[in-house]
């Protein structure tokens, strides 16, 4: 394990379904005592310390809005808490990064007080992907960060890049994989849609899904490992135990600028482009000042800000970002994204889960 490591983990497993617990302040307690203050949850380890350091006390000077941030529990424990406390009508946190998952589960209760982008001077220039709304088109969440998931090959066992989603599916690539193992992590449904059935409307029916699966099932004997600990994995593909998969985009170029023979590849259908949202829980009562930290957030200087120090990819109009091209591609892509449909994994979860058990990875 690289010392890069623990914080290529922390960030990770908040998608992972690892819990962290506790809080810490990004400003002194006699900020925090003033009667402007926020509680603003955020993924734990690297990825708070990362936003304590670089983005909190820059918004506080900027603001004057004192930040108390809170280390989130990952997965959807955070919007368990989140939905309790509602109830009782309390407010772990004002604002918190929500997964798109637990954003779309958090509609069916109403948890998220809806935001006017009126007071959000750059919400038109966040990519749609990014937008979370309720039924009635009432906005409950703005993207806040995002990553991609691409096609990783060790270079010493592949010495060209390959260009398309379709080398999985190569025989000569047999038991030489590592995939996600999980069918709302991976989101391999969707590359399986987009490689072979032209896109990820044929995920629109059982029907459909079911040829999906189908399709995807024929890849699995060229699947060495479906795993669950990146760590596992990102070691088997720099030592080339498994010299090909799927993996973290700015993760896996860090380990190539770190020496390793490593590559992440973007191919011709596009990477997937995953990420989190800033939403207000509906018990909160800084709802102003709420807006003051998104409308914050989506500025594209703090994006490309959070590209720089934080590794993740904007949420933003490329147009807008003062990035240069090897700042940008360290983070992210001009090819058309492969975007989760994330509507699945809230309405079909339990029957997705099963067949995924069933025909994919049993």
């Amino acid at each position: 394990m690289t010392t890069r490591t623990p914080f290529l983990i922390n960030r990770r497993t908040l998608l992972a379904g690892a819990t962290m617990a506790g809080a810490s302040l990004a400003m002194p307690s006699i900020l925090r005592a003033q009667d402007k203050s926020l509680k603003i949850g955020v993924y734990g380890g690297y990825f708070k310390d990362s936003f304590d350091n670089n983005i909190f006390p820059a918004f506080t000077e900027a603001s004057g809005i004192a930040v108390e941030s809170v280390a989130e529990p990952t997965g959807e424990a955070w919007l368990v808490q989140l939905e309790q406390a509602a109830r009782a009508g309390a407010a772990p946190a004002d604002v918190s990064m929500m997964s798109q998952v637990a954003m779309r589960k958090g509609l069916s209760t109403e948890l998220w007080a809806p935001l006017d982008t009126s007071r959000i001077a750059n919400s038109g220039d966040v990519l749609p992907p990014f937008i979370v709304e309720y039924p009635d088109g009432r906005v409950a969440g703005i993207g806040a960060v995002a990553w991609y998931i691409t096609l990783v090959t060790n270079t010493d066992t592949y010495p060209d890049a390959p260009e398309s989603w379709q080398a999985f599916w190569d025989p000569a690539n047999k038991e030489k994989l590592g995939l996600l193992a999980l069918v709302s992590n991976s989101f391999l449904l969707e590359v399986t849609a987009k490689t072979f059935f032209g896109g990820t409307d044929i995920l629109d029916t059982e029907e459909g899904i079911l040829k999906v699966m189908d399709k995807l099932a024929e890849l699995k004997p060229n699947v060495q490992l479906w795993y669950r600990d990146e760590a596992q994995f990102e070691q088997a593909l720099k030592s080339g135990e498994i010299p090909m998969g799927q993996y973290y985009h700015d993760v896996t170029g860090l380990a190539a600028a770190d020496g390793f023979p490593v590559r992440s590849t973007f191919p011709k259908e596009g990477g997937i482009s995953d990420s989190g949202c800033w939403a207000v829980t509906k018990a909160s009562e800084k709802l102003d000042l709420a807006h003051e930290f998104i409308d914050y957030m989506t500025q594209p200087e703090i994006q490309a800000l959070l590209a720089r120090k934080v590794g993740t990819a904007p949420v933003i109009k490329r147009a807008s970002l003062d990035l240069t091209d090897e700042e940008f591609a360290a983070v992210s892509s001009e090819i058309d994204p492969i975007v989760p449909r994330y509507d699945l994994y809230v309405d079909k979860a339990d029957w997705l889960n099963q067949k995924w058990t069933e025909l994919i990875v049993g």
